[in-house]
């Protein structure tokens, strides 16, 4: 299958080097030189423009950062530049409402489409080990699954379209929301003379066990490997879990649902960033609480 790759960033770059592992010849844009290197490097083809790179595909992936560039691309250079057979999947993180006007717009000239954000981090991009979560159609679903499947252990139908960044947005901020949880508890115990390891030996079999603490502990040295280990760099960046925060909370208003504890995860998420820590990984918010 040909399939042009549009965003070749840090998850972008990875997901694209799958697709070409799994025997697809990929079409790759993106506008940093460096990108666009190391994807020629894993084997894509380069392309100066996106209408350049739709050409003549079976199916467009693009990894944007947010919901207006991705408006503009799929407006401007990917609808009516791409064949009308060509199977369109949005993996980009970004607002519900976005997702449901550029589906809507696809539709309406005759393409089929699917919004599906991802959880997993740079790790698992590169690992092939990302979890879609896909709104659009049944059939739309169908022939997005093979392809998200070259990069992902799991790809879960939630919906019609937009369904997939509702359900991106809910996981993000439940993660957010646990992982301070879990910063603080570590912080805790060791003021209460507990070591890290028997107090993760304890919890990561008791009732305090969570994904933040069993495979992403905050601490170095404790549980499998994670950012921590490596000074809290890669991973997931501070500014993307405030960017899917803030998306969080602006649904959280639109749709009338009361968010206290997603709220006060963005709020210490927004003074960690702002305090010049948007790029250390999330996790590195423990720094504040020790």
């Amino acid at each position: 299958m040909k399939i042009a790759f549009i965003g070749l960033g840090n998850m972008g770059g990875g997901m694209a080097a799958n697709l070409i592992k799994a025997g697809h010849s990929v079409n790759a844009f993106d506008l940093a030189e460096a990108a666009i290197a190391k994807a020629v490097e894993q084997g894509c083809t380069a392309f100066p423009t996106v209408r350049e790179a739709v050409e003549g595909v079976d199916a467009v992936v693009t990894m944007l950062p947010n919901g207006a560039i991705v408006d503009s691309v799929y407006s401007q250079d990917v609808i009516g530049h791409a064949p009308g057979s060509a199977l369109l999947l949005d993996c980009s993180t970004i607002d519900v409402d976005t997702a449901r006007k550029v589906t809507s717009a696809a539709e309406a000239a005759g393409y089929q489409m699917v919004d599906a954000p991802v959880s997993g981090g740079i790790a698992a991009a590169a690992g092939g080990t990302l979890t879609f979560m896909v709104g659009g159609s049944d059939e739309a679903f169908a022939r997005a699954e093979p392809i998200l499947s070259a990069m992902g252990k799991a790809v879960i139908h939630a919906g019609a379209a937009g369904a997939g960044q509702a359900a991106k947005i809910c996981n993000n901020m439940l993660l957010g929301a646990s992982m301070i949880a879990t910063c603080e508890t570590f912080a805790m115990a060791k003021k209460l003379g507990l070591d890290p390891q028997t107090f993760y030996d304890i919890s990561s079999k008791a009732s305090g066990q969570n994904w933040s603490m069993t495979s992403y502990c905050p601490l170095p040295g404790v549980g499998p490997q994670s950012p921590a280990d490596n000074g809290y760099q890669g991973g997931f960046a501070t500014a993307l879990m405030l960017k899917d925060l803030t998306l969080a909370m602006a649904a959280a208003e639109s749709a009338g649902a009361k968010v206290p504890m997603g709220a006060r995860a963005a709020e210490l998420y927004k003074a960690f960033a702002d305090a010049g820590q948007g790029g250390m990984d999330f996790s590195a918010i423990i720094k504040t609480l020790e």
